[in-house]
């Protein structure tokens, strides 16, 4: 069996309407964007590289050696900031980048390979982690992304909307979940992704689509183009990322405790 080789892309803005200068913000005295960098390297990629517009976060990134690319302020995604990252690099289109976004401090490395192996494992140009819904507010929560596989671990949808709709059982009861059965339950998508490196200039070329810009779902435009999305099961729990002052402090907390793995 070959070592799985992948890169991690970090797209990092200075930008933030919740919570400005998000990355360079302290977090047990460093900034978050260097617990990032250092996510991506327990996880073993073999190059780092942060993609941000900012020369402050190029200079806290660069302090620890890790490698920048400056890119340009007018990218409307990350996505779109990877993309620029690609023909930076140079990197052939079958290598396979993460992309593990510059506020998620706590990304467990064994997720961050997980994705990368989800897609070194299949044939298509991106793939990203779900995991178990345990409860039905969070079924129901539209800021909760659903989506169904079929049985190759391809993607079938992604939605806001409780997906798959158990018709019978939730006009009887919408507190509970039903049982499965035969299914393998309701899941919820987590925001990590892997891409082919040559995939990304396309995928940032292509407009948004009609089902994207109804759902906020930039990964529903590769849907609808009729490309696929392989999707495994995280192998660990996957905490939220930092989008308010609540959040930094929380994760502070769990940092300094010991209690961020």
């Amino acid at each position: 069996m070959t070592e799985l080789d992948f890169v991690v892309a970090i797209p990092a803005r200075h930008g933030s309407t919740r919570l400005p200068g998000k990355p360079l913000r302290l977090i047990a005295g460093e900034p978050m964007i260097v617990h990032v960098v250092r996510r991506a390297r327990e996880a073993g990629a073999a190059e780092v590289v942060v993609a941000t517009d900012d020369q402050r976060i190029a200079e806290a990134v660069d302090a620890m050696g890790a490698a920048v690319c400056m890119t340009s302020p007018e990218h409307a995604s990350g996505t779109d900031r990877l993309a620029e990252c690609v023909a930076q690099r140079g990197w052939p289109d079958q290598r396979i980048v993460v992309n593990l976004q510059g506020d998620e401090p706590l990304a467990p490395p064994a997720a961050i390979r997980a994705v990368a192996t989800c897609l070194d494992h299949s044939d298509a140009p991106m793939a990203t982690l779900a995991v178990p819904i345990s409860d039905a507010a969070q079924l129901f929560d539209p800021h909760c992304v659903k989506l169904v596989r079929d049985d190759r671990g391809r993607a079938l949808y992604f939605s806001r909307a409780p997906l798959p709709w158990a018709r019978d059982a939730f006009e009887r009861n919408r507190v509970d979940l039903p049982p499965t059965g035969e299914g393998e339950g309701w899941l919820r998508h987590v925001g990590l992704y892997a891409y082919r490196a040559g995939f990304l200039p396309r995928f940032a070329a292509m407009p948004p689509s009609w089902l994207e810009r109804s759902e906020s779902l930039e990964q529903l435009r590769v849907l609808q183009a009729g490309l696929s999305i392989a999707v495994d099961l995280s192998p660990v729990t996957i905490p939220h990322g930092v989008d308010t002052e609540a959040d930094l402090h929380a994760v502070e907390a769990l940092i300094k405790t010991g209690k961020q793995h």
